[in-house]
């Protein structure tokens, strides 16, 4: 089969790799019919590659067609149409009963000292093949496949994958008081969401930050009210308690991460970390400050005394400077992690069968590509060119983005 494969900084290539096959009772085979990219995929991009092998079939936002079970597999049959979560879980350990399916015991990678294992990522996470490819092979699956309806297009669903579970766990950790404000930092995919989410949920006023002005753009169709960084740089908690009648933000969503622009000093360590030998950059990655926190700086400027700011953004260092006293004297609450997809699905899905379409996820894709696109696809994500937000890989198109009949 094809799959998008991780070849160094800034490499990734469509290879012919050997198809996937079932290796336990509980594991199903899915042929994939929608793969999103991800800003954290940059990460490997850029960033992460120390944990990376040349190799390492990337992708952790897939959906498509059951075509194999397992033994032991009882909710989903061949022929059924799922989104695979991100997460590997289990859901039978103490962590999946407590909703914590980021935290899943049975697939923790405790080599490493790391939570639950991912699709397509690092050793960090179990190096578990991923779902940019035309299969995948899905581990768990008497638990993590989620069943969704075989009508409607895949861009109904797909962000059930990760994108909108991260999102609404991003605003329920944010806690936004009823009719209470929200300033959400970065309008990217997550953020887009989140400002959407907290909306929905009931925030009187959303706030969204960024410096791209169709990301503003878009953030103001769904009701916030934007701010462009460029407009007002290091004054843009400012700008929030003027919106807030001086208090600042009940809640501050950091949907950007480490990867922040304004921190040139973090900013270099990252690009040397990722030139660096394996040897040297495993240790620096995981000991060393290589955030760029200027994201989470204004959002504890930028959140009220006594408020709650929610890190959905990810952030990789050890030594990274936090400014503790701030957030003591404030007396702010701090929440962040993993999102755990299968806690939330049942109070996504319902909104997702409306015909309305409240979130407006079937218009917010940007690009759906071949994945033979995908080198082309990735560095257009990572550059934003030509208006690229939210790119779909689709397994079973050619160029031009027709669908390839299917074999009779």
């Amino acid at each position: 089969m094809k799959a998008v494969t991780w070849q160094g900084k800034r490499d990734v290539r469509v290879d012919t790799v050997p198809d996937p096959k079932l290796l336990k009772a509980n594991d199903a085979i899915v042929r994939v019919t929608s793969s999103g990219i991800c800003g954290s995929d940059l990460h490997l991009y850029e960033v992460m590659g120390p944990f990376m092998t040349p190799g390492d079939v990337l992708g952790h936002e897939p959906m498509g067609v059951v075509e194999e079970v397992g033994s032991t597999v009882r909710h989903i049959k061949p022929g059924d149409r799922v989104v695979i979560p991100f997460n590997i879980s289990c859901g039978e350990c103490t962590m999946c009963a407590r909703g914590l399916q980021s935290q899943c015991e049975t697939t923790q990678v405790k080599r490493y000292g790391k939570g639950a294992s991912l699709f397509g990522y690092t050793k960090l996470y179990g190096q578990v093949p991923g779902g940019q490819a035309e299969y995948v092979r899905v581990p768990q699956a008497q638990y993590g496949p989620i069943p969704v309806p075989h009508d409607g297009p895949d861009d109904r669903y797909v962000y059930l994958s990760d994108v909108l579970p991260t999102a609404w766990q991003a605003v329920q950790y944010a806690d936004v008081p009823p009719d209470g404000s929200v300033a959400v930092f970065g309008l990217g995919p997550i953020g887009q969401f989140s400002a959407r989410v907290a909306r929905h949920l009931g925030a009187s006023t959303v706030i969204g930050i960024d410096r791209v002005p169709e990301r503003l753009a878009r953030a103001r169709q769904y009701g916030a009210t934007p701010l462009d960084l460029r407009e007002h740089g290091k004054r843009i908690g400012d700008a929030i308690r003027d919106l807030t009648d001086g208090y600042g933000a009940d809640s501050v969503i950091d949907a950007v991460g480490m990867e922040a622009h304004g921190a040139p000093v973090a900013g270099l360590a990252q690009q040397l970390t990722g030139w660096l030998p394996t040897a040297l950059s495993q240790p620096m990655m995981k000991y060393a400050s290589i955030d760029r926190l200027s994201a989470l700086y204004a959002a504890i400027d930028a959140v009220r005394r006594g408020g709650c700011i929610s890190c959905s953004g990810v952030y990789g260092g050890q030594l990274d400077p936090i400014p503790m006293m701030d957030l003591f004297d404030k007396q702010v609450t701090v929440r962040m992690g993993q999102a755990n997809v299968r806690r939330w699905v049942d109070d996504i899905m319902p909104l997702l069968r409306q015909t309305s379409d409240p979130l407006g996820v079937e218009d917010f894709s940007t690009h759906r590509l071949p994945l033979d696109d995908a080198p082309k696809a990735y560095e257009m994500f990572q550059h934003k060119t030509d208006h690229a937000m939210k790119i779909l890989l689709q397994p079973g198109t050619r160029a031009g983005h027709e669908p390839i009949a299917e074999a009779m």
